[in-house]
Parts: C-alpha cells; sequence; structure tokens
C-alpha cells in the first residue's frame, strides 16, 4: 500500500497589514523566510516557531513541513 502523502503546492499568502491574499506556487525543497506583500508593500517574515512565510500566513503549509511533519531549517 502507498502511504506517501500528495503534496500541496499552492498556497494562499494573506497579508496580516492589509489583509491582501496572493495565491503561490511553494517550492519542495526550501522556504521562503521573507515575503513582499503586493498589496501594500509589508515584508513577511515567519511567526516565532515557524520555519516560513506560507506556516504563518498560508493556507497550506511549506511542502518540506507537509513531508517531514517538521519545519525546514
Amino acid at each position: 500500500m502507498d502511504t506517501r502523502q500528495t503534496l500541496v503546492l499552492q498556497s494562499t499568502v494573506t497579508c496580516p497589514h492589509c489583509g491582501h491574499r496572493s495565491e503561490e506556487t511553494m517550492p519542495t525543497d526550501y522556504c521562503w523566510f521573507f515575503y513582499d506583500c503586493s498589496g501594500c508593500g509589508a515584508v513577511l517574515r515567519p511567526k516565532p516557531g515557524d520555519c516560513c512565510v506560507f506556516c504563518s500566513y498560508g493556507t497550506a503549509p511549506c511542502p518540506p513541513k507537509q513531508q517531514e511533519g517538521s519545519c525546514c531549517h
């Protein structure tokens, strides 16, 4: 039986400053530590304890976290 999980590669990032939403394709082999909001220009950084902006502000956690269950380093 195949127990591999299907990775979610699309995530909608919501800016906590202005509420702007943007759909992004997540990389499978690294994390995004910075994200420039195209709505207000704010530079988003992960919340304490999160590895990337997708884990903090996205609708899906980053692929490394989906695969391993822990944040990438």
